[in-house]
């Protein structure tokens, strides 16, 4: 069974830049980005095709189970969802989370930043080349709004 609908389960900003991300009950997304969230490394995070980083919460729980560090924010998502099929998303798919809508630009290669959620240092376990379907994404802005903890995510 395809799963084109889930939930937000948890939205991460960190205002003084990088990881981990803290969790916060609602978020405003603008074209450049996620208000109040700061990115240290311009070059490689931000910018509007980088405007928003997800994650899934099956993902981080099954790497969890491996015996990864990893928690929801640590490796720098602004928004975990549950009970999407994360194995069939692709650049240009639109997704919709409360008033806003993103598209999927690309995955979101890992860099050392996130080392301390991987053990063995091994933060290559989620780059999409070595394991399809256990990236993060990064998605640009279609439309601007709020989203609030437990919003319906749906693929469209």
């Amino acid at each position: 069974i395809q799963h084109f609908m889930g939930q937000v389960v948890s939205l991460n900003v960190n205002s003084l830049g990088g990881v981990p991300k803290y969790p916060v009950n609602k978020i405003k997304i603008r074209y450049e980005g996620v208000e109040g969230d700061k990115q240290n490394d311009l070059k490689y995070h931000g910018g509007p095709t980088r405007a928003v980083c997800l994650f899934s919460l099956e993902r981080i729980e099954q790497l969890q189970l491996e015996g990864h560090p990893i928690s929801v924010g640590s490796t720098g998502e602004n928004i975990t969802v549950k009970g999407i099929d994360w194995s069939i998303l692709n650049s240009g798919t639109i997704i919709s989370i409360g008033e806003v809508l993103l598209q999927l630009t690309d995955t979101a290669p890992p860099c050392k930043t996130i080392i301390k959620s991987f053990s063995d240092g091994k933060f290559s376990r989620i780059l999409e080349k070595n394991h399809p379907g256990w990236s993060r994404w990064y998605a640009s802005v279609v439309k601007e709004g709020e989203v609030n903890s437990n919003d319906v995510v749906s693929l469209e």
